[in-house]
């Protein structure tokens, strides 16, 4: 007997449509990619921390190139997956490797707890996977403007996102020998909600559901911007939190 497939929350089209989307716009000079950044600089701590120095190297969704040129630099055989072709859902080719790097991209597949098996099946033993999503916490003053936006009957306009105790749980039920999970707050200041929204696209972070809600008229957008700003500080700014979760975890 086969399990019941997953729901299908994503559409993976509309994911990497919006993808290809953002890499032209990071051609611009003043494009927004600090949700990246922040995630590739915490790995390199995190591996330094660790005096780690994989051999062979999985990466996955560092669109900037900068951690596998790092990697590289000391030594590793580093493989970069493109997030535009790989379907993280799937079995993955090239291993076994001693480290997988995952970034902003396996909390946005369907079949989550499938990808993170796939991801441990193709470490070697010993191996390590560090996967950084954008976790739960995320976005409460976005998530407040679309609700005030459609206050009798909002859409489903924002992502569901995984929490610490739904991220401990999938790691284990992925068969990782040991897991942690631990989370940190990156809090940006906006001075609109349409700049909020600007650096989201920047960075391949908008809505890829698969039920894709109706534009908001002008009214609902007048309503949705003012709620943005009720929280302005004095200098007009809203602080926006990003909570960002890694999830690592070992092969026995």
């Amino acid at each position: 007997m086969t399990g019941a497939a997953p729901p299908r929350i994503f559409d993976r089209d509309r994911r990497i449509s919006g993808l290809r989307r953002a890499l032209v716009r990071q051609s611009q000079r003043d494009a927004a990619r600090y949700i990246l950044d922040d995630m590739v600089e915490d790995v390199l701590e995190r591996l330094e921390f660790m005096r780690l120095e994989p051999d062979r190297v999985l990466v996955i969704g560092d669109w900037t190139g900068t951690l596998a040129l790092s990697l590289g630099g000391r030594g590793a055989a580093v493989t970069e997956a493109d997030v535009r072709t790989i379907d993280e859902e799937q079995p993955l080719d090239g291993g076994p490797y001693n480290l997988i790097v995952s970034l902003a991209s396996v909390e946005r597949v369907n079949d989550l707890p499938g990808a993170l098996l796939h991801l441990h099946m193709a470490l070697a033993p010993g191996g390590i996977m560090i996967a950084s999503v954008v976790g739960a916490g995320s976005l409460p003053n976005l998530r407040r403007a679309m609700i005030a936006a459609e206050p009798d009957r909002p859409a489903a306009r924002m992502h569901p996102l995984i929490d610490n105790r739904a991220a401990s749980a999938l790691l284990q039920r992925a068969m990782f020998g040991r897991q942690v999970v631990d989370s940190r707050t990156l809090t940006v200041a906006y001075r609109s909600l349409d700049k909020l929204v600007s650096d989201l696209r920047d960075q391949g972070l908008g809505n890829c559901l698969t039920s894709a809600a109706p534009p908001l008229d002008k009214e609902a957008v007048a309503r949705a911007r003012s709620a943005f700003m009720q929280t302005a500080n004095k200098q007009g700014r809203v602080l926006e939190d990003f909570e960002i979760m890694t999830l690592t975890g070992w092969k026995a």
